[in-house]
């Protein structure tokens, strides 16, 4: 098929296409710039300097962080959740998460029971994937160091209770920390409203930045519960043979990704502009498309919350996963692709305690689509038209 025909449902996985914006930034990054960051005085390495603190600047204001200081600049939403558990975690302490959370935070959590004695409580979801805040206070212990959930799950799309998560964890005097890498670009929200100690982010989903970028948040005063992953040039206080305390440099060592962040900037800008509220509604109104038409089909069983209201619509973002009665979601997911050019994800996206929950941990996981800002009607019709053709008896 004709890739100019083919449709990308897959923007859980990474946003595609970017904004014209971003692919221009970069692209005059690269061949007019090149320079790195905080590595120079030269006007050329000055002017990309403020590019990229414009750059903090905007993501400081999307989530409505005090200064711009508090948002490190991370490599992927993976990178910034290693950076929590492994910087805050140590021998003896306990850590409570759920079933519902991705590997990028259930693998370092094994890792650290291996390596450091951590401690690991993990608290079940109901059937669409949502945490019940009174489980996470059930799971606390005397020795409970962090809770740390997703607001938003990648294979379901349910939006987690994390504000009520949060005045859980803060009852109890414990460090939270929230997984944003699904609802950073989808979702309008605001530190305020959760008030987590530390947020991590994706900088190529929502955020509809290139990839190999990502954002760590660290509320005033926890970075000193951190120790940084890496150590070493910073550009600043060069003088010194330690890593500097002053933030954001305590965790930036290291060249950064100077064409990933000035495309990152463009795309907050074009946020900005464009208003994640109406991304959102945009999102959501094909999704609750999909999902009714969905029920219409026999032979397919919808995982994520099909009941997409107005009044439930704080419950779910622009994800719907679903399974077939005649075909594997790996086998489904090849039949669109080879014979109709749609692009969605099969599998177990990372998250097997999900899966495990929904039942499709055996059955190799869900097919899933997940909608962007360039996504349209027309791309449910024809979605829904293919799969009203693959499901129809030999």
């Amino acid at each position: 098929m004709n890739p100019s025909e083919s449709l990308y449902l897959d923007n859980a996985a990474t946003s595609w296409p970017k904004p014209d914006c971003v692919y221009d930034a970069v692209d005059q990054y690269a061949r007019e710039n090149g320079r790195a960051v905080g590595r120079g005085a030269t006007d050329a390495s000055l002017q990309l300097q403020k590019i990229v603190e414009r750059c903090r600047h905007r993501a400081a204001g999307l989530l409505g962080a005090a200064s711009k200081n508090e948002i490190v600049f991370t490599f992927n939403c993976t990178d910034s959740l290693n950076t929590i558990l492994h910087g805050t975690l140590r021998e003896g302490d306990h850590v409570v998460t759920s079933v519902a959370e991705h590997n990028s935070v259930l693998r370092p959590l094994r890792q650290l029971e291996r390596t450091r004695g951590v401690s690991v409580t993990t608290v079940d979801v109901d059937q669409v994937g949502r945490i019940e805040p009174a489980e996470i206070r059930a799971a606390l212990r005397p020795e409970t160091k962090l809770v740390i959930v997703q607001h938003v799950s990648n294979v379901t799309g349910i939006i987690q209770p994390v504000a009520d998560i949060g005045t859980v964890a803060r009852d109890a005097g414990v460090l939270f920390a929230v997984d944003a890498a699904q609802s950073a670009g989808h979702l309008p929200f605001q530190l305020g409203d959760f008030q987590p100690d530390f947020l991590a982010c994706a900088g190529h989903k929502g955020l509809l930045g290139p990839l190999g970028t990502g954002l760590l948040w660290i509320a005033p005063g926890r970075e000193i519960e951190l120790e940084p992953l890496r150590q070493g040039g910073t550009g600043s206080r060069s003088e010194l043979d330690v890593q500097p305390d002053v933030m954001p440099d305590r965790f930036e060592s290291g060249n950064h990704n100077a064409p990933g962040l000035v495309g990152l900037d463009a795309a907050l800008g074009f946020l900005s502009e464009r208003g994640i509220p109406s991304i959102r509604d945009h999102e959501l109104a094909l999704a609750s498309a999909l999902c009714g038409q969905l029920a219409e089909l026999e032979g397919l069983t919808v995982h994520s919350n099909s009941n997409h209201s107005d009044s439930n619509r704080d419950q779910h973002t622009g994800v719907v996963s679903f399974t077939s009665d005649i075909y594997s979601s790996d086998e489904l997911a090849a039949l669109l692709s080879q014979h109709f050019g749609i692009d969605t994800r099969a599998g177990l996206h990372c998250a097997p305690g999900m899966h495990r929950r929904l039942g499709t941990l055996d059955r190799q996981g869900t097919v899933r689509v997940s909608f962007g800002w360039t996504s349209t009607q027309a791309d449910v019709d024809r979605l829904v038209d293919a799969l009203r053709q693959v499901s129809q008896p030999a």
